[in-house]
C-alpha cells in the first residue's frame, strides 16, 4: 500500500474522450490513456484491502492491489509482469471489459471506485511502448500437436499458453483474420485492431501457426453467422492429425425476432452491420449496409446495441432510437444490497452521447412495416411488469419511423454443426458439455476434444474467454504430458 491516506486525498480521475465532433469522422480509438502522473495518483487510491474483492470478482483473478502499488512506486515493468501473470491480453480487457472488478472495489462501497481498468490499460500500453512485451518461445518442444478451432480470445489465450508449454499449436479461423468478435464484432473505435495484430505477431514468434479462411467441421452456417472461409476441413481430418483439439468458437448464433415484416430489406442482425464495417475499416471493401440519412432503430440495450448506435452515427444516421424490453434501471445501484456483485443500474455508453440517442424502455416490437419490400417503420407496444411478468399496455401501440433496424438481442449458442461434426454432447442451452473442474476440466465426451470460452459457457465477456482459454490450456497440457506447470 504505497500511500495509506491516498483514498482520502485523491479523487477518481476518469479517462478523457476526444470531442464528439472529432471522433465521428473516423473509426479510431478516442479514449485517451492517463498520463504516468495521473496513473500514479489513481494507484495511490487503492486501499490494499485485506480481502481484495476486486481480485475475486475478476474472472482472470488479476492481482490488482499489487500492480496498483507498483505503478504508485513507479515500478512499471514489474507491474506489467504481474499483470501478465494472470492475463495474456490486458490491452483487450483494458479497453472493452466492463470492469467487474471496479464494481467490487471496497472503496466503491461509499465512494468512487479505484479506476482499475484505466490503470490496467496504462500499464500494458507502457509495456508495449517500452519494448517489455516480447515473445516467450518454449525452450524445448514436446512433439505434441494441438488444433485450436476458433481464433477469438479464448482460442488465442489457449494457443499462447500451449505454445509456451512446448506444443505445436495451429489455430483454425473461418474468417480472413484472427481475433473473433474482438476483430469483427467490436468496432475499431473501441478496440484498434493493431492491438490484435501485434499479439498475433508475438504468438507467431512463439511458433503458433494460424490458418485463416478455414471452416472446420461445419458445412453450412446459420443465418447471421459470418464466414470468409475458402476451405472446409472435416472434423475427422483434424482428429486424425492432432493429439488434442480445443473448440473455442464464439456463441455466434444470433437471437432472431420472428414478427411480421422480418423479411423486409432494412432489417438486419447487428453483426450483419458491424462485421462488414470492420472489414471496411480494414480495407476489405465497402460496407453494403449504410445508415446514412436513415432513421435507425436498434433493438437490444446491451453492448452490441451500443456498437450499432456508435457505428450508425459515424455513417451519418438521421436519428437513432434504441429499444429495451426491460424497464429502465435505476441511475444508481443500491450498494448495501448488491455490493460486491455486478449491479443493475442505468449505463450510458460513449456511443449514446455521440448524438441525441432516444432510449426507450419497456417496449416490444410487434411488427416491421414497409413499402415496396423496404422497411419504413417499426410497430411497437408498451409493456408493464408485475412481479417479473410482462404484459402489454392496452392502447399503447406506436410506430417509429425507420429505414434501418438492427437486431442486437444477444446470441443463443455456438454453431451447432461444429459440435455435431465432432460428436460433442451439448448442454440444454446448446453449448458444448464440459465441466471446469481442476481435474479433467474442459474435456468433452469425445476423447482428446476440449471446449472453452463461448463454445462451452455461451455468450459471455472477453475476460471470461481469456480465463477459460488459460484454464483449458492447462487441462490439455495435463492430458498430453501427465502434469502441467501452466497456471490455471
Amino acid at each position: 500500500m504505497g500511500k495509506p491516506t491516498g483514498f482520502l486525498e485523491f479523487q477518481r480521475q476518469p479517462q478523457e474522450y476526444l470531442p464528439v465532433s472529432e471522433r465521428l469522422g473516423n473509426y479510431k480509438e478516442f479514449v485517451r490513456t492517463l498520463t504516468d502522473d495521473k496513473v500514479k495518483v489513481q494507484g495511490a487510491r487503492c486501499m490494499d484491502c485485506g480481502v481484495p474483492f476486486c481480485t475475486n470478482a475478476c474472472p482472470v483473478n488479476n492481482i490488482i492491489p499489487d500492480w496498483n502499488d507498483l505503478v504508485f512506486k513507479g515500478d512499471w515493468q514489474r507491474a506489467a509482469a504481474v499483470l501478465h501473470s494472470t492475463n495474456n491480453f490486458p490491452e483487450f480487457t483494458g479497453r472493452v471489459c466492463p470492469a467487474i472488478c471496479e464494481a467490487a472495489c471496497t472503496l466503491g462501497y461509499n465512494a468512487e471506485a479505484v479506476g482499475i481498468r484505466s490503470i490496467e490499460e496504462a500499464i500494458i500500453d507502457k509495456a508495449w511502448s517500452e519494448g517489455w512485451v516480447k515473445p516467450q518461445p518454449a525452450p524445448a518442444r514436446t512433439g505434441k500437436k494441438v488444433a485450436v478451432v476458433g481464433g477469438g480470445p479464448a482460442g488465442l489465450s489457449a494457443a499462447q499458453q500451449l505454445a509456451r508449454a512446448g506444443h505445436d499449436v495451429t489455430v483454425f479461423e473461418k474468417n480472413n483474420r484472427v481475433g473473433g468478435l474482438l476483430r469483427f464484432g467490436i468496432p475499431d473505435f473501441k478496440l484498434d485492431k493493431a492491438q490484435i495484430d501485434r499479439r498475433v505477431a508475438q504468438m507467431e514468434a512463439e511458433r503458433v501457426s494460424f490458418r485463416t479462411g478455414v471452416l472446420v467441421g461445419a458445412k453450412e452456417l446459420p443465418k447471421g453467422v459470418a464466414s470468409d472461409a475458402q476451405e472446409t476441413v472435416p472434423a475427422a481430418d483434424i482428429l486424425a492429425e492432432f493429439d488434442a483439439v480445443v473448440l473455442t468458437g464464439g456463441a455466434e448464433t444470433p437471437r432472431d425476432l420472428p414478427v411480421p415484416g422480418r423479411e423486409l430489406e432494412g432489417v438486419y442482425f447487428a453483426l450483419e452491420f458491424l462485421i462488414p464495417q470492420n472489414h471496411a475499416v480494414a480495407g476489405d471493401g465497402a460496407n453494403p449496409i449504410s445508415a446514412k440519412d436513415c432513421n435507425v432503430v436498434v433493438i437490444g440495450g446491451g453492448d452490441t446495441g451500443s456498437d450499432c448506435v456508435g457505428t450508425s452515427y459515424r455513417h451519418g444516421a438521421k436519428t437513432v432510437t434504441q429499444f429495451e424490453l426491460m424497464p429502465q434501471p435505476p441511475e444508481r445501484e443500491n450498494k448495501p444490497l448488491v455490493w460486491p456483485y455486478w449491479p443493475t443500474k442505468l449505463r450510458t455508453s460513449s456511443s449514446h452521447l455521440e448524438g441525441e440517442t432516444q432510449r426507450e424502455y419497456s417496449i416490444a416490437t410487434k411488427a416491421f412495416i414497409g413499402k415496396d419490400g423496404k422497411l419504413t417503420g417499426v410497430k411497437t407496444v408498451r409493456l408493464e411488469w408485475n412481479e417479473g411478468r410482462m404484459g402489454e399496455v392496452a392502447g399503447s401501440e406506436e410506430v417509429f419511423p425507420a429505414e434501418r433496424a438492427f437486431l442486437a438481442m444477444g446470441f443463443t449458442h455456438p454453431v451447432a454443426s461444429v459440435l455435431d461434426a465432432f460428436g460433442v454432447k451439448k448442454d440444454p442451452r446448446g453449448n458444448a458439455q464440459a465441466s471446469t473442474e481442476a481435474s479433467g476440466g474442459y474435456a468433452t465426451n469425445i476423447p482428446k476434444v476440449f471446449a472453452a470460452g463461448d463454445m462451452r459457457r455461451g455468450q459471455s465477456l472477453v475476460v471470461w474467454a481469456i480465463r477459460e482459454g488459460r484454464q483449458c490450456a492447462r487441462a490439455v497440457d495435463e492430458f498430453l504430458m501427465g502434469s502441467s506447470v501452466l497456471p490455471r
